[in-house]
């Protein structure tokens, strides 16, 4: 059981099978290490040991006796605190969140629990998936394994964090303007926005409501199809669900990518925003790999990445706004002073404007569509600057407007944000990838072929091995 906590969902569910790996010996080690190494990380919020164990026996019986419910049965999965698990609060990592215990769970958990996968401890994240990272909270901000001074990117730190850190093998993240993305990044580690609507939000607090995505995050590609899978699916208690069938994510992943095209978005972190030396060196190697593998790579325009950026942002802020509206007047001192100015920032946005923006929207969308009806997917950078001091606040404002995440929110087109090796720091870059809707099992096979001709995820943080 040496090293167990880095195997993948696959290869446990492997071992499990084979009788090599016990699921209580498997959480057990996994509990012991979070009781250890977490303190300096910051990645969880409440683990209930006790929940997890009772669902590792679970499991271990049922598929002693046959019962096997899939790929991520007996399989702990780390839950973002804006999703709902019956029994416990769901904070937002804030004092401003109903105290009582959830009566049930989210869409997303209860499909988990279908699939026989354990819930794994409350994560992490930036408060209420916006006001981070902050230190006047009840709990620290969670940090990046790879450099525990550094940011982890957010909203989603904690689910980033934990992955990056050897904690859990999966975890769930929120996206509305990049916050499963960005910490994935950040955090050298595979994390998807999914089509909006595949996933159901019932049970997820929200943040902005046309913009918010669940989605899944894991070590590896092939790991994130499999716990997509799981959480996909038509909720008929959600207006924005999908109605979709269930769908084996992970199908074309292996299969070569020759004669595939990817438009490359190089103008977004040449001209839009400026990245670093690193970062784009990374983004042209990058495209030069997917040459190599026999896909045919374009540069494109697809047009200032300000419009859609700003277009994002405006609709998120005056969303936010409204849902918090009410607890802001009654009682702004509970906020954080990061989520605090943030959230409030939605109150000057009018009606003109915001209705503006829904028209924006709709032009940006289909002109998306037209780039992703022409090519299989977009290559693009995900920001294009490195993490910065999680304690150096004018570094984290410049981190966020270097973002490049935003328009997929927008347009609601599944990407995805892949390892790509690391810096002359030793921290992990990325790039993302876009495709058009309900097209992720194509978003896996590109990504599945550029990891599998690299060994980024060979390399673990020093301080966590």
């Amino acid at each position: 059981m040496t090293d167990a906590h880095w195997l993948s969902i696959a290869e446990i569910g492997r071992r499990y099978r084979s009788g090599a790996l016990h699921p209580r010996a498997y959480v057990e080690g996994l509990i012991d290490r979070v009781r250890t190494l977490d303190g300096k990380l910051g990645a969880f919020l409440k683990l209930d040991a006790a929940a997890a164990l009772a669902d590792a026996d679970r499991a271990a019986g049922e598929l002693r006796e046959g019962v096997d419910r899939g790929p991520l049965h007996g399989i702990p999965v780390g839950i973002k605190d804006i999703v709902a698990v019956a029994g416990d609060a769901t904070t937002a990592h804030s004092r401003v969140h109903d105290p009582n215990p959830a009566r049930a769970d989210a869409f997303v958990v209860a499909k988990l629990r279908k699939a026989g996968a354990i819930p794994f401890g409350k994560l992490a994240l930036h408060e209420h998936a916006i006001g981070g990272p902050s230190f006047d909270l009840p709990a620290p901000p969670a940090r990046n394994p790879w450099d525990l001074a550094a940011m982890p990117g957010g909203s989603s730190s904690g689910s980033g964090a934990a992955l990056a850190a050897g904690l859990l093998p999966a975890a769930l993240g929120t996206d509305t303007g990049g916050s499963i993305r960005g910490p994935a990044g950040f955090c050298g580690v595979a994390g998807l926005k999914p089509t909006y609507g595949r996933v159901g939000r019932r049970g997820v607090l929200p943040l902005a409501w046309s913009l918010d995505h669940v989605g899944p995050m894991t070590r590896d590609v092939r790991d994130n199809a499999l716990l997509l899978g799981a959480i996909a699916g038509h909720d008929p208690h959600d207006p924005t669900s999908l109605a979709d069938a269930d769908e084996d994510f992970a199908r074309d992943i292996g299969k070569p990518i020759a004669g595939m095209t990817v438009a490359y978005a190089r103008v977004w972190h040449t001209r839009d925003v400026a990245a670093e030396r690193e970062t784009a060196a990374g983004m042209d190697a990058a495209a030069e790999a997917f040459r190599r593998l026999g896909a045919k790579v374009v540069e494109i325009d697809p047009g200032p990445f300000a419009v859609y950026g700003s277009t994002n942002w405006a609709i998120l802020a005056s969303e936010a706004f409204a849902i918090h509206a009410a607890d802001l007047r009654a009682r702004p001192e509970a906020y954080g002073a990061r989520a605090r100015e943030l959230i409030s920032a939605g109150a000057f946005v009018s009606a003109a404007d915001y209705l503006r923006c829904l028209r924006a929207r709709a032009t940006l969308k289909a002109k998306m569509d037209a780039i992703l009806g022409a090519h299989d997917a977009l290559l693009c950078a995900g920001a294009g600057l490195p993490p910065c001091r999680i304690d150096d606040k004018d570094a984290v404002q410049k981190l966020l407007q270097a973002s490049l995440r935003g328009a997929f929110n927008l347009t609601g087109h599944p990407a995805i944000a892949v390892p790509a090796g690391f810096d002359g720091r030793g921290l992990p870059l990325s790039f993302q990838l876009a495709s058009a809707a309900r097209t992720e099992a194509k978003l896996y096979r590109l990504a599945a072929a550029y990891e599998a001709a690299h060994d980024w995820g060979a390399r673990k943080p020093a301080e966590f091995i």
